[in-house]
C-alpha cells in the first residue's frame, strides 16, 4: 500500500500559481523607440506558434519539476503486509562451556568416538533451530565468560556463532560462575517469568570471580531459573605411548554436587549426559518447557520510494537548463 509520511506537504503545490497571481508584475524598463507606423505593422503580424510554444514548454518542466520537488517532500513508502512476531516463548540463554577438557574424545557415534564439543554443536545447534518462540541467546565461557549472541529471534545467527566456537578462545580453565552472573545481568531486565538459563559443562569451577553457588543464589534472587547439564562419559579406553591400554574416567573433574546446587536453587533441573543420545534427549524434554505469554507485536515492512520523483525533479531541471542554452535556440528554430 502507498502512503505518504508527511501528507500535508501537499498543500504547497499552488503555492506556484499563487506567487503568480498574487505577486506585482516585474516592471520591464527597456530603452524605447518611436516607430510611427508601428499601429499597421502590428496589424499584419501573424501568430507565431512556434515562438510560443518555445515560451509554454519551459513553464511546464517547471511545474512538473516543482510537483516531484513537494511530492518527494512528503516522503512516499510502500508499506508491505503485516508480519506478526511470535507471541510467545521465553528469553532463554545458552551457556555453553568451551574449555579445554570440551576436546576429550570419549562421545561414541557409531564405531567411532567424537568430542564433546563436536557433539554440543550438533545436538545443541538442533535444538537451537526449533526454538522459533524464543529470544536465544549464547554465552561462550571458559576461563572467562563473553556474550557472543544477544537474545534475539534470530536463530540461524545464534547456531552460527555456535558452530563457529572454536576451544581455548576463551580460555582453557573454566568460569562457571563468571558465566552465570553474565547471564544474569542479560536476564534482570526480562519478564521474571521468562527467564531462563542452560548451562552445559563438563568439569568444575576453577576460575573467575564469583564462585557458582553464589551466582545461583543471585540468580535465585533475580528470578532466573538455571537447568544445568553435565557431559562427558564415565569410562573411556586411554593409550599410552607404547600402545598399553588403560580404563580411565574423563568426567573425575565434574563438579555434580555444585551443578544440583544451582538447578535445584533456581528451580530448574539438573541433568547427566554421558553421550550424544542422552544430551539428545535432555534437550528433547528441555523442548517441553511451558511457553510465556508476551504481548503481540506486528511488524509492517516499509520501502522508501521519495528517490523516484526526486531525481524526476533532477532530470526535469538538467532539461529546462539545456533549454536556456544557444544551440538549443538554434535547434528549435531550425
Amino acid at each position: 500500500m502507498l502512503q505518504l509520511s508527511w501528507p500535508w506537504l501537499l498543500c504547497a503545490l499552488p503555492l506556484p500559481f499563487l506567487a503568480y497571481w498574487l505577486l506585482p508584475k516585474v516592471a520591464d524598463q527597456q530603452p524605447a523607440l518611436l516607430v510611427p507606423f508601428f499601429a499597421r505593422a502590428t496589424a499584419l503580424q501573424t501568430p507565431d506558434l512556434a515562438a510560443s510554444r518555445q515560451r509554454l514548454l519551459p513553464r511546464l518542466l517547471a511545474l512538473l519539476m516543482w510537483i516531484c520537488l513537494v511530492v518527494a517532500a512528503a516522503r512516499p513508502q510502500w508499506v508491505g503486509e503485516p508480519i506478526g512476531l511470535p507471541v510467545s516463548g521465553r528469553d532463554l540463554l545458552l551457556a555453553v562451556d568451551i574449555s579445554d577438557s570440551m576436546s576429550i574424545e570419549d562421545m561414541p557415534v557409531g564405531g567411532s568416538t567424537l568430542s564433546r564439543i563436536e557433539v554440543i554443536k550438533n545436538v545443541v545447534g538442533e535444538f537451537v533451530t526449533r526454538r522459533e518462540s524464543d529470544r536465544l541467546g549464547l554465552v561462550l565461557f571458559g576461563t572467562n565468560a563473553y556474550l557472543q549472541s544477544p537474545l534475539s529471534f534470530d536463530r540461524i545467527t545464534v547456531n552460527r556463532f555456535l558452530q563457529e566456537a572454536q576451544l581455548r578462545f576463551a580460555g582453557q580453565a573454566t568460569a562457571i560462575g563468571d558465566a552465570l552472573g553474565l547471564c544474569i545481568k542479560r536476564l534482570r531486565d526480562r519478564p521474571e517469568s521468562s527467564r531462563v538459563v542452560i548451562l552445559l559443562t563438563d568439569g568444575a569451577n576453577t576460575a573467575g570471580e564469583v564462585q557458582p553457588k553464589q551466582a545461583a543464589d543471585l540468580a535465585k534472587q533475580a528470578g532466573v531459573k538455571i537447568y544445568t547439564i553435565g557431559l562427558g562419559a564415565n569410562e573411556m579406553i586411554d593409550r599410552s605411548f607404547f600402545g598399553m591400554e588403560r580404563k580411565v574416567n574423563p568426567s573425575a573433574d565434574l563438579d555434580e554436587d555444585t551443578l544440583k546446587y544451582i538447578a535445584d536453587t533456581t528451580g530448574g533441573r539438573y541433568f547427566r549426559a554421558h553421550d550424544p543420545e542422552e544430551l539428545a534427549k535432555i534437550y528433547a524434554e528441555l523442548d517441553k518447557l511451558e511457553p510465556i505469554e508476551q504481548n503481540a507485536a506486528v511488524f509492517r515492512p516499509t520501502e522508501v520510494l521519495f528517490y523516484w520523483p526526486l531525481g524526476a525533479a533532477f532530470l526535469l531541471s538538467l532539461l529546462l537548463a539545456a533549454m536556456r542554452l544557444p544551440s538549443w535556440r538554434l535547434v528549435s528554430v531550425r
